[in-house]
């Protein structure tokens, strides 16, 4: 059976006891979509929640993947209001994501984000693997987003702002049904594509639209 993780501070609070007081959890959305944007986002929540607790309103923060879309627009209002957490939030395109690949987009994404906190901070809980291109040093944990709550908040922020960014796409676009699967390979998408062709905002280098 797969490990069960439960989000908390245990990766932050040994930062945090070193004197680095702004720990970044990063996070992205959209790696694996056939169009539409990957968005990176990082969160720097106050260290002393640690001792006091989470606000009420973030109370079941978790990987934005296992929330309702209530749950995280509901989040999404608190983190980007609240005014004691900070935020970054980045998008890298389709184009872009077809001429540089997709992991190196994700990246920049990633680096653009923490470039919106100001001053960077002195260090990102990253989820995944590693990233070698990392503007600040860096802890690495695989389902991050689950196991921390900096990683968790970041993972929101992603999430939502690219939900909203795929409903937007899918006016513009109505005939892939963009609000429906955001972009990824469903069946009504894959059918959709055999019909009109690509779009702007598919991405050329995936398949079934690489030629």
């Amino acid at each position: 059976m797969p490990a069960k993780f439960t989000n908390s501070f245990d990766f932050e609070r040994p930062l945090w006891q070193q004197g680095i007081a702004r720990v970044a959890g990063v996070d992205e959305a959209g790696r694996g979509p056939l169009a539409g944007p990957v968005v990176a986002a990082a969160a720097i929540l106050p260290s002393r929640w640690a001792e006091n607790g989470l606000p009420a309103a973030l109370a079941g923060l978790n990987d934005s993947k296992q929330l309702t879309e209530t749950q995280r627009e509901t989040f999404f209002q608190f983190i980007t209001t609240c005014g004691e957490i900070e935020f970054g939030i980045a998008e890298i395109s389709a184009a872009v994501i077809d001429e540089i690949n997709i992991l190196q987009a994700t990246h920049r994404a990633m680096n653009d984000a923490l470039g919106k906190l100001n001053p960077l901070p002195p260090h990102a809980l990253v989820d995944g693997r590693p990233v070698k291109t990392l503007r600040v040093p860096q802890t690495a944990i695989v389902k991050g987003d689950a196991r921390s709550y900096s990683i968790a908040a970041a993972s929101v922020l992603a999430k939502v702002t690219r939900d909203r960014l795929m409903l937007a796409y899918a006016a513009q676009f109505p005939a892939y049904g963009f609000a429906e699967h955001k972009g990824y390979g469903t069946a009504k998408h894959l059918a959709a594509i055999a019909k009109h062709g690509a779009c702007p905002i598919h991405r050329l280098t995936f398949a079934p639209l690489k030629k």
